[in-house]
């Protein structure tokens, strides 16, 4: 797999126990480790992962609830997956409630088919793929124009998460930018320049 098409992962997890199962389930994508949620918001500021999994309990005391909303301030579109078994149900629904919230919350032992699915989930239909959904919705609510700058913008966006998953499905087939041209209806030049985007994103 190449580095373009390898989705980034940000762990949150202080066990080397639990962090050495995750990173063998989960080898296939591009892996940061930290062990507090201090230091996530550090590894935030450096660069925005594709997806996040954050442990509830973690080193130095902090609970990763608590880091939560501030998690969501410095990534709001990153798929957010908490692990616990400490958190009882209501603590569980309360993650999964309002504008700074986790996508999904996995019971302690998760199963690592069962984690290796959430990612996989996680960033088919959300992070970017949410976002692109929610700039349509309001760009028809809005009334936008077919043309206008921000109409471009959800549709380049749109593209590159189409073309970027497709990378990940099948990631040792070179790109037939002729055939993505005819499929989005878009010259080369401008498929070459998305797939400079998700490589340098990448």
């Amino acid at each position: 797999m190449t580095a373009a098409a390898r989705a980034s992962i940000l762990i949150v997890e202080d066990d080397p126990e639990q962090l050495r199962a995750y990173t063998k389930a989960l080898r296939g994508y591009q892996l940061t480790c930290v062990g507090t949620g201090t230091a996530a918001l550090e590894a935030l500021a450096e660069s925005l992962p594709d997806v996040i999994i954050l442990d509830h309990v973690l080193a130095d005391g902090e609970r990763g609830v608590d880091f939560l909303p501030r998690i969501k301030e410095a990534a709001a579109h990153v798929p957010v997956i908490v692990i616990s078994g400490t958190l009882d149900i209501a603590k569980k629904l309360q993650a999964l409630q309002g504008p700074k919230s986790a996508h999904y919350t996995l019971e302690k032992p998760v199963g690592l088919f069962e984690l290796e699915a959430t990612v996989e989930e996680a960033l088919k239909e959300c992070g970017v793929g949410e976002t692109v959904a929610s700039l349509k919705s309001l760009e028809r609510a809005e009334k936008i124009g077919t043309g206008e700058p921000e109409r471009r913008f959800t549709e380049r966006l749109a593209r590159q998460h189409e073309i970027a998953k497709r990378l990940r499905e099948a990631p040792e087939e070179k790109p037939n930018v002729s055939a993505l041209a005819r499929e989005f209806g878009v010259d080369r030049h401008t498929v070459r320049r998305d797939l400079e985007d998700i490589a340098a994103r990448g």
